[in-house]
């Protein structure tokens, strides 16, 4: 199977990828609670899909937030069906369920919780939860896929992304991961000029203390000593390209350390 027929596959029509078995089996479910008529509840970190799979279930269905709590009590009064994400963070549940209960409405939610009260274990008869993107490494790779077609799209360029040392952002799932392939999409043709641009637009709301030269050094020094060790590969050699003593070199590696260790996480 070629690459774009395997993404084909991997790729539904509401997004949510099916190219590992955890994320295939989520859709499974989700495929019999269509026909079930019955209140699911689907749990998971944010930015794994949760809302999208909620859609997939009630594609017809209005999405609130738990929060809106009065626009949530009155959509309930004129919907059959309804997706309220983030479920945990309802302020009244009592009322809520009742209100729920009352209007007999058909309920898909989504929450980061995976323990809830007695209230919410009654309310739903069916409980799906999706692992995180980085238990799921088959979906990374399509999804970085994806957004590298939609980068594509969005910059009107056909140039592909280039994946050499890439690593992929799961702090926030597919969310942080979306945004670390368009700002790299974006970045890896990048000019001297606009490269320049970025930081002075940047510095340009930080400055006004007596010693921001020291302040803000790290912004050139942590870039050229993580680029030229991951191309090198040693301080020696490294020091050697950058006509630097090699216990100048170790200085300034001890001095911002705090931010190449942030690297290594």
């Amino acid at each position: 199977m070629t690459d774009a027929v395997q993404l084909a596959a991997a790729v539904d029509a509401t997004s949510f990828l099916t190219a590992s078995s955890a994320s295939l089996q989520a859709k499974k479910t989700a495929t019999l609670l269509k026909t079930l008529g019955v209140n699911a509840l689907i749990t998971g970190e944010s930015g794994i899909g949760k809302r999208t799979l909620a859609s997939f279930i009630l594609p017809d269905a209005s999405i609130v937030d738990a929060s809106n709590f009065d626009e949530l009590l009155v959509t309930l009064e004129s919907s059959k069906e309804l997706i309220i994400s983030n479920i945990d963070n309802s302020p009244n549940l009592n009322r809520l369920i009742d209100t729920i209960e009352e209007n007999d409405v058909r309920i898909v939610a989504t929450s980061k919780q995976l323990q809830f009260n007695e209230l919410l274990d009654d309310l739903f008869s069916v409980k799906l939860d999706i692992p995180p993107l980085r238990e799921r490494v088959e979906d990374v790779t399509f999804l970085v896929e994806k957004f590298t077609k939609e980068a594509a799209e969005l910059f009107g360029s056909d140039e592909s992304f280039n994946i050499k040392n890439f690593k992929p952002d799961l702090s926030q799932n597919a969310k942080s991961l979306r945004r670390q392939v368009m700002i790299n999409y974006l970045l890896q043709d990048i000019g001297d000029s606009d490269l320049m641009g970025i930081i002075e637009n940047y510095l340009y709301d930080k400055l006004g203390s007596n010693s921001d030269y020291r302040n803000f050094l790290y912004l050139y020094e942590v870039p050229l000593i993580r680029g030229g060790l991951k191309k090198f590969k040693s301080q020696l050699q490294l020091a050697d390209k950058l006509g630097l003593n090699r216990n100048t070199l170790r200085k300034k590696i001890t001095e911002n350390k705090q931010y190449l260790e942030g690297e290594k996480q």
